[in-house]
Parts: C-alpha cells; sequence; structure tokens
C-alpha cells in the first residue's frame, strides 16, 4: 500500500475551501464541509474525510445538495429550536445546529435542536466534538438510508443510523461514535473495493441466508448490532432524529450514492448540556478524571483506552505532521483540482 500523502492543515483548509466554491458551492457551506473533512481526515477517520469530496460534489451538481441553502431555524421551546437544512449539506446544517445548541446551553443549561430537509452529515463525532472544545456534553444522532432490517427481519426498514456521545476530558475528551447496525455503511464498501470476505452475522439475501461474499453485498441487508439491542438504538435514533424532526423516515430516506435526483431528506438531533450547572467549581473534570483513572487501571497500562483516545492522538500527529490522505483520495483531489482550475495543495516532505 502507498505511502500517505501528508499537508497541512492550514492549506488543506485553505484548497477545499477554493475547490468547492470553484464547484459552485456557496462560500457557508464550503468552509463548514471543508472544516469537518479536514476534521475527520485529521482525526483518522478517512471514510469520512476528503474520500468522500467526489460524491458529495456530484450530488451538488445534480442539485441534490442545493447550494445556496435556505436554513431556516424556528424556536419550540426555552431551550428547543427546529433546523430545516434546506435541502443542503449535512455538514453545514449539523455545524449551525450544534453551535445553536450549545449557545442555548450557555444560556440556560440545556440545548436540544432538531433538523430536518438535511443530507448526509459525515460523522457525529465531528459535531461532539465541537460541543466538548466548548466544555459540554453532547449527543449526535442522525437517521440514513435504509439498508438495515429490524431484529428478525429480512428486509431494510431503517438506516445504520449512528449515534454520538461525548464529554469534555482534560487529556483527550470522551468521545464514542458507533453505527447501530452490525456493519457500518463505509466498513461495508471498504470491504466491496478491497474484496475482504465478511464474517457471518452482519449481512443477509432476501431469503434471510448470511452473505459474506464482498461482490454480493451490494444487493444484501444489513442486521442490527447485538440484535434487539442495537435494533432498540436504531429505533431511538429514528424517532428522535426523523420522526420528531418531520424529517424523512426507513425507506423515505435518500441514498447518498444512489439518489442523485433529490435531497435525502435526512434528520438529525442533538443534545447539548453546560455540566458546570450540575457540579459548578471544576467538579465536573474532577470526577471525569476519576473515571478515566478507574477505567484505565483496570488492566496494565496502556491496555485499556477510552473511546476517543485513539483520535485524539491522531489529531495531534496531524497537527504536527500534516494531514494524512490516502493515496487513492489524493489522485481524486488531483482530477477534481484539474476539473476545476484549483491548484493542490502543497504536499509535507
Amino acid at each position: 500500500m502507498a505511502d500517505p500523502v501528508r499537508v497541512g492543515t492550514p492549506a488543506l483548509t485553505a484548497f477545499g475551501r477554493a475547490l468547492m466554491e470553484r464547484a459552485g458551492v456557496d462560500s457557508a457551506q464550503a468552509e463548514s464541509v471543508t472544516e469537518n473533512l479536514v476534521w475527520n481526515d485529521a482525526a483518522g477517520r478517512h471514510n469520512h474525510g476528503f474520500e468522500r469530496l467526489p460524491v458529495l460534489l456530484d450530488r451538488v451538481a445534480s442539485g441534490a445538495i442545493r447550494c445556496p441553502a435556505e436554513i431556516s431555524v424556528r424556536e419550540v421551546g426555552p431551550a428547543l429550536a427546529h433546523l430545516d437544512a434546506g435541502g443542503g449539506f449535512g455538514q453545514h446544517a449539523g455545524r449551525v445546529a450544534v453551535d445553536r445548541a450549545c449557545d442555548m446551553a450557555e444560556a440556560g443549561g440545556i440545548g436540544v435542536v432538531g433538523v430536518s430537509g438535511s443530507n448526509f452529515y459525515g460523522t457525529g463525532a465531528a459535531f461532539v466534538a465541537r460541543a466538548t472544545a466548548r466544555g459540554h456534553i453532547a449527543f449526535a444522532l442522525s437517521n440514513s438510508y435504509a439498508k438495515v432490517a429490524a431484529h428478525g427481519g429480512r428486509a431494510p426498514v431503517l438506516g445504520t443510523n449512528p449515534l454520538a456521545f461525548g464529554a469534555p476530558l482534560a487529556d483527550g475528551d470522551l468521545i464514542v461514535d458507533f453505527s447501530t447496525a452490525a456493519l457500518a455503511g463505509s466498513t461495508l464498501r471498504d470491504a466491496q473495493a478491497t474484496g475482504t470476505p465478511l464474517p457471518e452475522g452482519l449481512a443477509i439475501d432476501t431469503e434471510g441466508a448470511p452473505v459474506t461474499d464482498p461482490a454480493q453485498a451490494a444487493g444484501a441487508t444489513l442486521l442490527p448490532d447485538a440484535g434487539a439491542k442495537g435494533f432498540g438504538l436504531a429505533l431511538m435514533v429514528e424517532v428522535l432524529a426523523g420522526v420528531l424532526t418531520g424529517a424523512g423516515i426507513g425507506p423515505e430516506v435518500g441514498s447518498l450514492y444512489a439518489d442523485t435526483d433529490r435531497p435525502a431528506d435526512n434528520g438529525h438531533f442533538f443534545l447539548v448540556l453546560d455540566p458546570g450547572r450540575w457540579l459548578p467549581g471544576g467538579g465536573f473534570g474532577e470526577r471525569m478524571a476519576a473515571l478515566a483513572g478507574m477505567v484505565a487501571a483496570s488492566a496494565p497500562e496502556g491496555v485499556v483506552r477510552l473511546p476517543g483516545a485513539a483520535r485524539a492522538a491522531a489529531l495531534r500527529e496531524s497537527a504536527e505532521q500534516g494531514v494524512a490522505l490516502t493515496a487513492a483520495t489524493w489522485a481524486g483531489l488531483g482530477g477534481l483540482a484539474e476539473r476545476h482550475g484549483v491548484a493542490l495543495p502543497k504536499r509535507r516532505s
């Protein structure tokens, strides 16, 4: 496998914004999406970084992602808001929504923002990290294109419906982010691209038989993670992000890769808490440090790490050495840069 290409964060950010604007993305959304893609690549989540830019720009060109997007926000309570994303980028809607939730939490202790009329938003971790950086506890939920069966079922009824949670921690914030399906959609695409066989228990065909051949995975239905427990979590995400917000639900939600003629109508849900309201005077930070210490002490040093530790280490490395991009992603960016007349950023040696 070819060595990754490293690019400094400022150069990669400037390139991403320039490229997106030349491709027809308005400046506000170009800023949000570029920041999101850079963060995911810097955190080691490459399947949600610049690897996704070609398909995102294809959707801009087809009108499935609207540029500019007419976002509207409606207050529905003292600490509650509904955001209509106007068919724009999910990464932009998510940034606006979680920042609004943080503002409300700082004003009153809690902020909740539901989003409809959106598109694929990447990783919930990126939004949770914006909140934890401001000292808050946060949840980020999103529904997605239906490809997951109900527990005991065969036909797809819900998406992979990811769930993210985070809390501030001095040595690298606690950030949990996982698909409620047995296999994330991005992991499935990686298996298809590399020809990696799938273990049994992740996907089934229309008769309910296990699918292990990655070549057959495109038409397979994914199973919920941990059976009924995972499906229960997926339903929670669907209720909060889809039903409650007025977004698409189940098969109404479009596919990032297949439904190129319309916005996907994804729904998102963000909840932010100010822990200082509960434990003033730094008490929350002290108790979080104690919890982290208990977890770390449960095994030999270095064996157990809290969720988010690997991302924090990757972010530090990216800040020092430049953001790593796979050779395939770099080649794809080269093609986009040539097409839109934008110079590639300088590589770090």
